[in-house]
C-alpha cells in the first residue's frame, strides 16, 4: 500500500492473515500465522500485545531477534518467524485472549496492525449417563437421567432419545447447561434408548446407549394416584377415631365373656374321656383297679344307699363293696384277678353321674384309704385260715 504525501512516497507495511479465530488444545501449540510486506529491505520491528484489561506485550523483535526480557508466564514458549507469526508452545488456559501484532520498517512509516483470537481448550472425556435405576414405574414424577464426564471445558450437552434431539416441552425438562434432563411424568413412551452428546470447540464425546425400560402400573394404582389417596386416608382416619356406644359395648363384652367362659362340662362326656385313659393307665396293676372300683362303689352307695348293685351282678362280674356283716365269712382269694376292666359305654350305662373331679389332692387321699381297706382285708383273711 501507498500513499502520497506532497511529492513524497511513504512506504507502509502491509499485514495479512488467512484465520481470525485459534482454537488452541491444552498442553499444545498454536501458530498465529501473518504476513506481510514492504518495499523497504530494512528488517521490520514486530510486537506481539494480548488484550486484558490494558494491553500487556508478549514479545518484541527486530527481524527474529526478541528484544529485552519475555514475560514469565511466556518464557521458553514463544518464537517469532521472519514473516511475523507468532508460535506459543504448551499452551495454557491463561493463554486465551486476543493477540493484536504491529509491524513497522521505520519511524517514519505507517504501522500495520492485525489481531487474532486464541481460545485454549482440554478435550472433554467420553461421557456416561447416570440413572437412580434402569427401570421405571410408570407414572412415576421427576426421573432424572445426568450426564457426567470428568474433563472438558466448555462442553456444550445434548440429548437424545431413539436418536433424535431432545428439547424442552410439556414433560422434558432441561436443565439451564442442558446436563441434566427430567421427565416430570413417565409414560410407556418413555421406554426408549437415551444417549448424551458432550462437545467444546476441539473435542466431542458421546455416550454409551442406556435403555429406560418403562413398567405399567396396575389400574388399582392409578386410581389411588388420581384421588384414591385421600379417600384411603380419611376412611383410615375415621376407623381410627371410632369409639362404640355404651351398648354395643356391652354386647362385645358379653359376646367375649360367653366366647371365653365354657359351660359345664357333660358329666358323661366327662366319664368318656377320663374314665378310659385312666382304666388304660392302671390296667397294668390289679390293685389299682380294686380300688378304683371300690371307690367307684363307695361313691354309688352314698349317693344312693338303698340302691343295689344289680346291673354288676347281671353281667357275671363278681362286686366289692367296702363293708361286711358280722356273720359273713370273707372270700379273699379272686379279688385281684377277677376285677373286669369296663368299658367306656358300661361306665356310661350303670353308672350313675360322677362328682365333679376333686383337687388332686383329695384323690391321693382317696387312694391312700383304699390302699389301708386292701390292707385290712389282708389281715382279717390272714387270721381266719389261721383260725
Amino acid at each position: 500500500m501507498t500513499e502520497v504525501a506532497g511529492t513524497d512516497l511513504v512506504e507502509v507495511v502491509n499485514i495479512t492473515s488467512n484465520i481470525q479465530h485459534i482454537h488452541g488444545t491444552f498442553g499444545k501449540s498454536a501458530l498465529l500465522s501473518v504476513q506481510y510486506s514492504s518495499s523497504s529491505s530494512d528488517k521490520p520491528v514486530i510486537k506481539w500485545q494480548v488484550r486484558r484489561e490494558k494491553p500487556i506485550t508478549v514479545v518484541q523483535s527486530v527481524g527474529t531477534n526478541i528484544i529485552g526480557n519475555l514475560r514469565p508466564d511466556y518464557k521458553d514458549r514463544i518464537q517469532i518467524f521472519e514473516n511475523g507469526s507468532l508460535l506459543i508452545s504448551n499452551l495454557l488456559l491463561s493463554d486465551e485472549g486476543t493477540y493484536e501484532v504491529e509491524v513497522s520498517i521505520t519511524d517514519d512509516t505507517f504501522t500495520g496492525e492485525k489481531s487474532i483470537n486464541l481460545t485454549v481448550d482440554v478435550p472433554v472425556s467420553k461421557p456416561r449417563v447416570s440413572v437412580p435405576a434402569s427401570t421405571v414405574l410408570e407414572l412415576t414424577e421427576n426421573f432424572t437421567l445426568s450426564c457426567v464426564h470428568d474433563n472438558g471445558t466448555k462442553p456444550l450437552y445434548t440429548w437424545t432419545k431413539a436418536g433424535k434431539t431432545l428439547t424442552n416441552d410439556s414433560r422434558i425438562l432441561l436443565s439451564p447447561d442442558h446436563r441434566v434432563l427430567t421427565i416430570t411424568r413417565v409414560i410407556m413412551s418413555d421406554d426408549e434408548i437415551y444417549t448424551c452428546l458432550v462437545e467444546n470447540p476441539i473435542s466431542i464425546g458421546r455416550s454409551s446407549p442406556i435403555k429406560i425400560t418403562v413398567y405399567r402400573r396396575s389400574s388399582l394404582y392409578i386410581v389411588l394416584s388420581t384421588g384414591g389417596i385421600f379417600v384411603l386416608v380419611t376412611l383410615v382416619t375415621v376407623c381410627a377415631c371410632w369409639k362404640p356406644s355404651r351398648k354395643e359395648k356391652h354386647k362385645l363384652e358379653a359376646q367375649a365373656s360367653c366366647e371365653y367362659g365354657e359351660h359345664p362340662e357333660d358329666p358323661l362326656k366327662h366319664e368318656v374321656e377320663v374314665l378310659p385313659r385312666t382304666l388304660e393307665r392302671d390296667s397294668k396293676n390289679p390293685v389299682s383297679l380294686y380300688v378304683l372300683k371300690d371307690k367307684e362303689s363307695t361313691e354309688a352307695e352314698e349317693d344312693s344307699p338303698t340302691e343295689s348293685r344289680t346291673a354288676s351282678d347281671a353281667s357275671g362280674s363278681p362286686s366289692y363293696t367296702s363293708s361286711r356283716s358280722p356273720g359273713t365269712t370273707t372270700y379273699c382269694g379272686n379279688r385281684y384277678h377277677h376285677s373286669p376292666t369296663r368299658s367306656p359305654s358300661d361306665s356310661i350305662e350303670h353308672e350313675s353321674p360322677p362328682k365333679p373331679a376333686a383337687p388332686r389332692n383329695t384323690a391321693r387321699l382317696s387312694r391312700a384309704s383304699g390302699v389301708h381297706v386292701i390292707r385290712e382285708q389282708d389281715e382279717e383273711c390272714a387270721v381266719q385260715s389261721n383260725s
